[in-house]
């Protein structure tokens, strides 16, 4: 059996026995509620995934619904090497944990993890499996829910240069977790070298804005007033022509994940900042 199918039959046993599991102990930091949460790209699977700080996330937040927008695991590394520390575990238990628990959790996948899309429309532990998703958020919007990698050229005509861009990626992550060790035995805070690098250089700053704009007409062309998409790992909530953006970021980079408050407001929640402070205040970001 082929490891994609697997993995599956595990994520399969794994909701069976969360059944006659207990939850986690307590924690003096209370969860704080939202209506709806969307989160994308984290990579399990990959030692670049920020399992740990996904965990804190997922511990102190609740939400009635939880999109999981793309490249949940990392399919495309696991083929070429197995990596799966029992943090990466615990993410796939907490999510299905939250699912068991009333959380209605819906499962878009990515390009990382195509190998999900044999199973649209099946439900594994509790959670939904779509191609594609219509949110319609508290105050009557429309939102778009897709992955984004449908818009992302190098995808769809060159996977094989896909993969090694992919390769390099991994390789400055690597360089990254180094370079965070050596901050954290000086005492400062955690800091992406790849995402520094992103912001530098002219053609991935060129190659966001291309990627925003076609995913922004698409919307458009769909009837809907907005879209929430991940994929490139850019945290970001703009109007563009008319059209609301929102992209939720990643949980390898920037830990960021994106929210919708009780009355349909959203904001892009930065948790790396919230960790920072010690406690889940609110964010100091965007509001929409």
């Amino acid at each position: 059996m082929q490891r994609d199918d697997a993995f599956l039959r595990a994520w399969r046993d794994n909701a069976a026995r969360l059944l006659d599991t207990g939850d986690e102990g307590g924690d003096a930091r209370p969860p704080q509620r939202y209506r709806t949460l969307w989160i994308s790209d984290l990579h399990l699977g990959t030692p670049g995934c920020q399992a740990h700080a996904l965990l804190d996330f997922l511990k102190h937040t609740e939400s009635d619904t939880l999109f999981l927008v793309g490249d949940i695991i990392d399919g495309w590394q696991l083929k070429r090497h197995w990596y799966w520390p029992q943090a990466h575990n615990d993410v796939i238990q907490k999510l299905l944990r939250k699912a068991r628990k009333g959380t209605r959790v819906v499962f878009v996948p990515g390009n990382h993890d195509e190998f999900a899309r044999k199973y649209l429309h099946h439900n594994f532990g509790g959670i939904d499996v779509a191609e594609e998703w219509i949110h319609e958020t508290a105050d009557g919007r429309k939102l778009w829910v897709m992955h984004g990698d449908l818009f992302d050229g190098v995808i769809q005509c060159a996977k094989w240069l896909a993969y090694v861009g992919d390769s390099l990626y991994e390789f400055t992550l690597k360089l990254n977790r180094h370079l965070n060790s050596l901050r954290a035995r000086m005492g400062l805070p955690y800091w992406s070298l790849s995402k520094y690098l992103k912001g530098k250089v002219k053609r991935a700053v060129s190659y966001v804005g291309d990627f925003e704009a076609a995913v922004a007409r698409e919307a458009h062309k769909r009837g809907v007033q907005g879209v929430v998409c991940g994929h490139i790992h850019h945290a970001e909530m703009r109007e563009i022509d008319g059209i609301l953006y929102c992209n939720d970021g990643d949980w390898v980079e920037s830990l960021t994940a994106l929210a919708e408050h009780a009355d349909g407001r959203l904001e892009i929640i930065d948790w790396a900042q919230r960790m920072r402070a010690g406690l889940p205040q609110q964010a100091a970001s965007q509001g929409a």
